[in-house]
């Protein structure tokens, strides 16, 4: 397949793009992330949501140490072609490192930041065998 689509998206001068991530049956956002052209590449190829870690300055594949992969069942490109929305299956129900269903976790309410989501799975339980 060619990669000329990949040419219509206005990557960042460091070659990046903001990607948010959305339960394609709730319309819940998961979480949001970076993606460069390989990973945007991979995602397409593989079915399998795959990232850009700009802190590991290499690719994420989310899912591959905790499991909770993110199968795409759509992208989607704003009007500008700036911004990317991945409408996905989040496998094992949970998207953020932190355990929760998405890193959306916290509400500002009365001038402080409240917590809303409960942890479904234990730090220790989803990350054992990434030691």
């Amino acid at each position: 397949m060619s990669q000329a689509w990949l040419d219509e998206i206005k990557w960042s001068d460091d070659g990046l793009v903001p990607a948010i991530a959305q339960d394609a049956k709730t319309g819940k956002v998961m979480m949001f992330a970076w993606m460069n052209r390989d990973s945007l590449a991979e995602t397409v190829t593989s079915g399998c949501v795959v990232y850009w870690s700009r802190s590991r300055q290499k690719l994420w594949r989310k899912g591959e140490v905790s499991g909770h992969q993110q199968r795409v069942k759509s992208i989607r490109i704003d009007c500008d072609a700036d911004v990317i929305l991945l409408e996905i299956e989040q496998k094992g129900g949970i998207a953020c490192h932190t355990g929760r269903e998405s890193c959306f976790y916290r509400r500002f309410h009365n001038g402080v930041w409240e917590t809303v989501e409960p942890v479904l799975k234990d730090l220790s339980d989803i990350y054992a065998n990434s030691k």
